[in-house]
C-alpha cells in the first residue's frame, strides 16, 4: 500500500498519539507527533510556549512543523487537536495526504485527559466546558479536512488501527494505487 502523508486529526484525548505509532506499524510507514517535534525542535515543553508566546505563537510553530514533516516524505503525523485552526494547515493536510478525524465525546476526553498536566487549554476550573467550547469550534473544521472518519468511543487503539488500514486499502484500491 503506497501513501504520501496519513494526518491523524482529532480532540486532545482521541487517541492521536497512540493509534499514529500503532498505524505506522501497520502500514510500514514513519510516525511523528507534531507537538513531540516541536518540542524537540524548540527545546521547550508546549506549557511553557503556551506561557511565554500565546496560543498563537505556538500555532506558529505548528505550521512550520507540519509543513517541514510533510517535505520529509511518507509518515503518519499525530496533529495536534488545534492543529485544523489555521487555514494554511487544513489546505497542508488536504493537499498532501490523507486525513483521517479520531472522533471522540467530550465525556471520554474528560477521562482519558484528567491527570494530564501538559494540556495548557485544560488548567482551567471547568476542564469540561474548555473541552465542550472547544468541540464547537473545531469539530466542523475536522469534519471538513476529513477523508476517513473512525470513531474511537468504544473501541481498543488495535480496532481502531485496523478500521483505518482497511478504508485506507480500499481508497488505495478505488484510486488504483
Amino acid at each position: 500500500m503506497t501513501q504520501s502523508v496519513i494526518f491523524l486529526v482529532g480532540p486532545m484525548g482521541a487517541g492521536k498519539s497512540t493509534i499514529g505509532r500503532l498505524l505506522s506499524k501497520e502500514i510500514g510507514i514513519p510516525f511523528k507527533d507534531s507537538d513531540h517535534e516541536i518540542e524537540a525542535r524548540s527545546g521547550a515543553d508546549i506549557p511553557w510556549i503556551f506561557d511565554v508566546e500565546g496560543e498563537e505563537g505556538f500555532r506558529k510553530r505548528e505550521s512550520t512543523v507540519l509543513r517541514q514533516l510533510v517535505d520529509a516524505g511518507s509518515m503518519v503525523i499525530s496533529t495536534g487537536g488545534g492543529a485544523v485552526l489555521l487555514e494554511e494547515n487544513r489546505r497542508l493536510m488536504v493537499n498532501a495526504g490523507t486525513v483521517v478525524y479520531l472522533e471522540t465525546s467530550v465525556e471520554q476526553q474528560l477521562a482519558r485527559t484528567a491527570r494530564d498536566r501538559k494540556r495548557p487549554l485544560l488548567q482551567t476550573a471547568d476542564p469540561r466546558k474548555t473541552l465542550t467550547d472547544l468541540m464547537t469550534i473545531r469539530e466542523p473544521l475536522y469534519q471538513q479536512v476529513a477523508d476517513i472518519t473512525v470513531s474511537t468511543e468504544h473501541s481498543n487503539p488495535r480496532m481502531v488501527v485496523q478500521a483505518i488500514a482497511d478504508q485506507l486499502r480500499e481508497t488505495a484500491l478505488k484510486s488504483g494505487g
